[in-house]
């Protein structure tokens, strides 16, 4: 993005009037609060993917049924097939939920089942995370005034959201300064220990997967902070991640 510049998050803490010597004392009289534990996250998320994976599937076989049965009471029209021999590329707006999303230009990639079993998939994994963000925000601004600049919202998401779900705080924050935020860290827990045995390209294409309940997170705390966001993460290389928060105009 042109015209993006980087910001410095400055620590939640400080320890400069804590004297080195009494930094131990003063992390165990004051020790920080922890929303989620870190190993049970990651065995959640495992779990959760790996379940509505299965539940995605049969919810889609039930949708085709059903649209299978209406054609026959001639209810709806037939469903109309992608031509083989289309020349640009594109295809019908009832072909494929889950190419339609990567659209770029009008261009897309690959359709197929598989496609709208992952976008299917992703879309419930984000509606979990941000009852998750949601509440997680409410949690953490309790006692806090509300925030009268979007770049301190952003900033919540970056050092209190990160360290109560993930132990550390965003690693760089970007924008253009006008709407849009860029955060990038470079060692992503959720996908840090992520592998595939077919190789680097499945174990980037299955983070993409994975970090679709963080994006929700980031949503959902956005948005009981009266942000309707838009989170898109972006993942190129392993274990780091980006997500990219695009707020309307005015907010």
């Amino acid at each position: 993005m042109s015209g993006r510049s980087s910001l410095q998050i400055p620590s939640s803490t400080s320890s400069s009037s804590i004297p080195a010597h009494l930094t131990p004392l003063a992390a165990l009289t004051d020790p920080p609060i922890r929303h989620v534990d870190s190993a049970m996250m990651d065995y959640f998320l495992i779990e959760v993917v790996n379940t509505l994976r299965e539940s995605s599937k049969v919810a889609l076989n039930r949708e085709r049924e059903r649209e299978k049965e209406m054609v026959e009471a001639g209810l709806i029209p037939p469903l109309a097939l992608p031509a083989k021999d289309n020349k640009d590329g594109t295809i019908s707006a009832r072909d494929s939920t889950g190419s339609l999303a990567s659209t770029k230009g009008g261009k897309t990639a690959a359709a197929g089942p598989i496609d709208e079993e992952e976008e299917a998939l992703k879309l419930r994994l984000e509606a979990i995370g941000m009852h998750v963000g949601s509440n997680f925000s409410e949690r953490l601004c309790r006692d806090r005034a509300l925030f009268t600049e979007t770049l301190d919202a952003i900033k919540f998401i970056c050092k209190d959201i990160w360290v109560a779900c993930w132990d550390k705080q965003v690693d760089n924050l970007r924008t253009n300064h006008r709407g849009v935020y860029v955060l990038q860290d470079n060692s992503f827990k959720t996908i840090s220990r992520l592998s595939s045995w077919q190789g680097r390209p499945d174990a980037v294409r299955k983070a993409k997967v994975y970090v679709s309940m963080p994006a929700g997170i980031i949503k959902g705390a956005l948005s009981r902070l009266g942000y309707n966001a838009t989170v898109s993460p972006e993942v190129t290389t392993l274990p780091q991640c980006t997500f990219q928060v695009k707020l309307p105009k005015g907010s």
